[in-house]
């Protein structure tokens, strides 16, 4: 394995617990925290130039695409069963629940939380998921709640748009089960259950079963889910373009997109743990984070002898000070890892690139 080319620069501290990152625009970076906090801070100097607070506990953040070199722009802040819609561009150094723009209520009961939130690439629909297992997607010009027919059996942790398919996501839940939807007919157009394929085989031992809790997808299609025992699926049965040796052959777009279809897919035994936090860097280039904070980079590669794509890791490096591991994002030239420290408070540790990558 190659020497890791990030080193380390800095660690963030807070009261409580980094339960989400999300890069902005013009140099910023989101933090939301247990406490109900949203900390701004520009990935330069690595000062909070904003913040929002007292919001109740904050499960996720997503930035609205922005086109201005110095704006902050929008968010979307999911914070137990509301999601909250924020204009960070004011002179006011400290938002409120009361300066938000937007307010939906989208859990259904008081125990049903949102997870996370995902924004298409047009920033036209918003879509969540609860701890009920639910999935929907909101059209942001009509502000129209749309629920999926079907939900997960168990808490659905994770839900992303698929690229350039207008009407298409995929969730992940605790029921160790991929669910591809088409939100326009809320109808299941494919579905993955990692507990009972055959990939679900592991090498080693854990008493953990496959419950997926976290998920990327990358600009060309390719899926990957993290599991409670430690492994990462990899859907690259939707993937946009494939080279191959010199000349490069593009799949030709299919009616829906095909991401789990078990002849694309492949499981790779990644970490010991949970593996709790992905990013992708590029269409083929994968960060994963166990919940301990061992973080591998892995790149895709092939197609291999037999036609099919595989995954090796290029380099590892464990986190300095953050305890226990809840999110990560992937700058230009940064590595930002959320979570717990030792003694149970907030920590954002940041590094920085020194190599290639």
């Amino acid at each position: 394995m190659k020497e890791t080319p990030y080193t380390y620069r800095q660690t963030l501290k807070t009261p409580a617990p980094i339960s989400c990152l999300a890069e902005g625009s013009s140099g910023h970076f989101f933090a939301g925290s247990d406490d109900g906090s949203v900390r701004v801070y520009n990935q330069e100097t690595l000062k909070v130039v904003k913040a929002i607070r007292g919001l109740g506990e904050v499960s996720s953040v997503v930035c609205m695409a922005y086109y201005s070199a110095s704006g902050l722009g929008d968010i979307w802040v999911a914070s137990n069963r509301h999601a909250l819609r924020f204009t960070v561009d004011t002179e006011k150094m400290i938002l409120a629940k009361a300066d938000a723009t937007l307010t939906l209520e989208l859990g259904a009961e008081n125990d049903d939380v949102l997870n996370e939130l995902s924004l298409n690439q047009k920033n036209s629909q918003l879509a969540f998921c609860l701890d009920s297992g639910a999935v929907g997607v909101v059209d942001l010009s009509t502000k129209q709640v749309t629920r999926m027919k079907t939900s997960h059996d168990n808490i659905c942790g994770t839900v992303k748009f698929i690229p350039d398919r207008p009407s298409e996501l995929v969730s992940g839940g605790y029921d160790s089960r991929l669910l591809h939807h088409d939100f326009h007919q809320k109808t299941i157009l494919s579905r993955f259950d990692l507990g009972t394929s055959p990939l679900s085989e592991s090498s080693g031992v854990s008493m953990s079963p496959p419950f997926i809790l976290s998920s990327a997808m990358s600009p060309s299609g390719i899926l990957a889910a993290g599991t409670a025992d430690g492994r990462v699926w990899i859907g690259t049965g939707g993937e946009k373009m494939i080279g191959v040796s010199s000349g490069a052959s593009v799949k030709k777009k299919r009616r829906k997109w095909e991401g789990l279809k078990q002849d694309g897919a492949f499981t790779a035994d990644v970490g010991h743990g949970p593996i709790t936090a992905l990013t992708f860097f590029g269409p083929r280039t994968l960060f994963t984070s166990t919940l301990m904070g061992k973080v591998t980079l892995h790149e895709i590669g092939g197609p291999t002898a037999d036609g099919k794509l595989d995954i090796s890791p290029k380099w590892t490096k464990a986190t300095t000070d953050v305890n226990k591991v809840n999110a990560i994002i992937a700058t230009k030239d940064l590595i930002i890892i959320g979570g717990l420290s030792e003694t149970g408070g907030g920590i954002t540790e940041v590094w920085e690139k020194s190599g290639d990558v």
